[in-house]
């Protein structure tokens, strides 16, 4: 009787206020989530949890060593699903991150990816989660999490400085940008461990190899990395 009156009521507000699919803007059926079944069928899935030598892991290879990298999807600058990343970030629809991080943990149960045993989304500046009111990174985090059965821990891996886009910068640049601008906290609490970093998008990987340059100072910890998207870096 309860779910049938929670899906009633649920059913009563799509109408007034419908949620609409991040990539194509139609409106969602009860069953579905963020995107409709038809983006989520055509979704630009990599497969990289799959190959141990993918375009993600490559961009590590001779700069930081790290156990396992992979992507959920790969677009470029002309892809309708970039919608996913803009909705996320830029206008204030959180929900999308957790269910993409949900349907991310669904592709990576089963794989080397679920042998972590943190799951730590990459920080942003206390001063830029003010502004937009959340982290993107770990809302992608919680959704994996919710799929993998791995803590989701926020307070061990710390942005220090404030940086600026990294958009329009070349790879150099962007690594310059990051550099040193992440620290560890509790260095007891992740001794030992094997981490799975979570982004929302790897273009260079620069992000990412500053923040694991930190976390592999500390001793026994190992690293893996995961994004929701890939991209490329524009010539």
């Amino acid at each position: 009787m309860f779910t049938e009156l929670k899906q009633y009521f649920l059913g009563l507000t799509n109408i007034f206020y419908p949620h609409l699919c991040a990539v194509c803007g139609n409106v969602l059926y009860l069953n579905e989530r963020a995107i409709c079944l038809r983006c989520y069928a055509d979704l630009p899935r990599t497969g990289f949890h799959d190959l141990a030598d993918n375009d993600v892991s490559r961009l590590f290879w001779g700069r930081v060593p790290v156990r396992n990298a992979t992507s959920f999807m790969v677009f470029n600058k002309d892809s309708r699903y970039r919608k996913i990343l803009h909705e996320l970030k830029y206008n204030q629809q959180p929900a999308v991150g957790t269910e993409m991080g949900r349907l991310f943990g669904l592709e990576l149960r089963d794989t080397p990816f679920a042998d972590v045993q943190l799951l730590l989304p990459v920080p942003l500046h206390p001063g830029k989660l003010r502004r937009r009111g959340y982290n993107q990174s770990e809302l992608i985090a919680k959704g994996m999490a919710e799929i993998l059965h791995k803590p989701v821990r926020t307070d061990l891996l710390a942005r220090r400085i404030m940086t600026g886009t990294q958009t329009r910068k070349s790879r150099y640049q962007r690594w310059e940008n990051v550099r040193e601008a992440f620290q560890v906290k509790l260095h007891d609490e992740i001794t030992d461990n094997h981490v799975l970093l979570v982004d929302d998008v790897i273009t260079t990987g620069a992000t990412m190899e500053s923040c694991a340059e930190a976390l592999l100072k500390i001793p026994g910890v190992t690293v893996s990395i995961a994004s929701l998207a890939f991209t490329k870096l524009q010539p």
